[in-house]
């Protein structure tokens, strides 16, 4: 099966030209897209069961997430965070550094998330099951769309306020190399 590209539905080459924001954008909504289609299979599951489309649709969801979640939490974490504190060198970060801490958190509670139902999908994969607990993808969906939403209100604003023109284009070309390979 190929790997899953985490920008675009086609492939790296199809992707537009764009800046880190823009780019950081597109791969929350794509997320967000994966999250809405993960809830819509477990209602699927609970009212058809498993079929072939299910388990296809789960294997596509599995690999969405595997793939693109660590690596779209490592830019954040090992790039646009420790940009984002540097960018206040000398001066005293606190709310930075709480709001980019809370991010962190935030990350492994959706890893820990995604591992529990990463099982459950496996199983709906190889047929041994026909459910996924959905009070538990609601609470990954909504912890996953509130986390984007602090994202998209508090942190890119403040990234696009604080980052100077080189440092933005270093997070972009990192991120890149991330998510080509």
């Amino acid at each position: 099966m190929p790997p899953v590209d985490c920008l675009t539905e086609t492939g790296p080459s199809a992707a537009p030209p764009e800046g880190a924001l823009e780019m950081l954008s597109r791969l929350q909504a794509r997320t967000l897209q994966q999250c809405a289609t993960l809830k819509r299979l477990a209602e699927y599951l609970a009212e058809c069961g498993s079929d072939d489309e299910a388990r296809q649709v789960a294997g596509t969801v599995a690999r969405y997430f595997d793939t693109c979640q660590p690596r779209l939490f490592a830019d954040e974490e090992e790039d646009l965070f420790p940009a984002l504190l540097e960018s206040m060198a000398g001066s005293d970060p606190v709310c930075l550094n709480e709001l980019t801490a809370a991010m962190a958190g935030q990350h492994r509670m959706l890893e820990a998330g995604w591992a529990r139902l990463r099982n459950a999908l496996a199983a709906v994969m190889r047929e041994d099951s026909d459910t996924l607990d959905r009070p538990e993808v609601e609470v990954f969906v909504n912890l996953y769309q509130s986390h984007i939403e602090r994202e998209q209100s508090e942190l890119l604003p403040m990234v696009q306020r604080l980052l100077t023109d080189d440092a933005l284009a270093e997070l972009w070309a990192a991120m890149r190399r991330r998510h080509e390979h």
